[in-house]
């Protein structure tokens, strides 16, 4: 009976060795600040699995793979929560800094432009730079102006020396849908009112 409880302390205490020998391990790769949110941690890849409120986010070096537990993703990467994990997705164009789903990019890199959620080396045709953004936006080109109305004043064609008169344009729906700032779409101008009002005396102003 004591062999037996001999042999079962000399078990526990061998256990609880291995146990200090591995923390001093991996203590001094510096493993347990990369584990820090782990629920599991492994001495080779990092965390495994992390507390529900943060996104386990696994990067390559080499043919080697880690893990590590973050609060939000880095630039590049958009999260992703899910029933067992929250996970941190990258984004799949390398020149988009931030992304709201893998494939629509809410802000580029330097020395790229944002176009409808994709990140171009110049604006595309018809589209112009925000100013102060590095957003591409539709510009707005009119059409051709209307002829000038009949000379009025107000609301009369008749009974007075001057009237105004107007002329319009319009511009395309794609470009009204983007929200694009378009040029002067309406232009008045002082005209003449030459005729007489039918049965009276010409009034003048």
């Amino acid at each position: 009976m004591q062999w037996i409880i001999f042999m079962l302390l000399l078990f526990i205490s061998s256990m609880e060795m291995l146990t200090q020998n591995r923390w001093k391990k991996q203590a001094s790769t510096g493993l347990l600040e990369n584990c820090t949110g782990c629920v599991l941690c492994s001495e080779d890849n990092g965390c495994i699995t992390c507390h529900h409120r943060l996104f386990l986010l696994i990067w390559r070096d080499g043919i080697r793979q880690y893990g590590m537990c973050v609060h939000t993703c880095p630039p590049g990467y958009f999260g992703v929560r899910g029933l067992e994990v929250n996970r941190c997705t990258k984004c799949r164009s390398p020149s988009c800094e931030s992304c709201f789903s893998r494939d629509f990019c809410m802000k580029c890199k330097d020395k790229f432009y944002l176009h409808k959620g994709q990140c171009f080396r110049q604006c595309p045709p018809s589209t112009a730079v925000q100013p102060g953004t590095r957003e591409c936006q539709e510009t707005c080109e009119p059409g051709p102006w209307s002829e000038w109305s009949t000379c009025t004043h107000e609301g009369r064609t008749c009974g007075c020396k001057w009237g105004v008169e107007t002329r319009v344009r319009e511009v395309p729906g794609a470009a009204r849908e983007e929200g694009a700032a378009c040029p002067a779409l309406l232009e008045t101008r002082k005209c003449r009112m030459r005729k007489h009002c039918p049965g009276g005396e010409h009034r003048t102003a």
